[in-house]
């Protein structure tokens, strides 16, 4: 399983780009407003998205890459992997 770590407004940025994105497509497909005003809305929220994808995608490639890295963790002992855990002093109570 892929580890992607984002801080809260990286992750606000992706969602936002996904979200101007989808409402221009959606805005492109419907009938609600006048033909005109509609295609210049769409267009400017579809090419708003579009743009903004770049960077986002720049900073998932950035972070999933400083996830691999970090995967070991800080007390991580590979001679460890399989082996048993005695049970320790108030292990019973769990």
């Amino acid at each position: 399983m892929k580890s992607i770590v984002l801080d809260v407004p990286m992750f606000g940025f992706v969602v936002a780009t996904r979200a101007l994105l989808g409402v221009g497509l959606g805005l492109a497909l419907s009938e609600r407003l006048p033909n005109q005003q509609r295609k210049v809305a769409a267009a400017m929220l579809i090419a708003a998205g579009v743009l903004t994808t770049f960077p986002a995608v720049q900073a998932i490639r950035r972070s999933n890459r400083y996830a691999r890295r970090d995967r070991a963790g800080v007390d991580y002992d590979g001679r460890l992997i399989g082996a048993s855990r005695f049970p320790r002093k108030g292990d019973e109570a769990i």
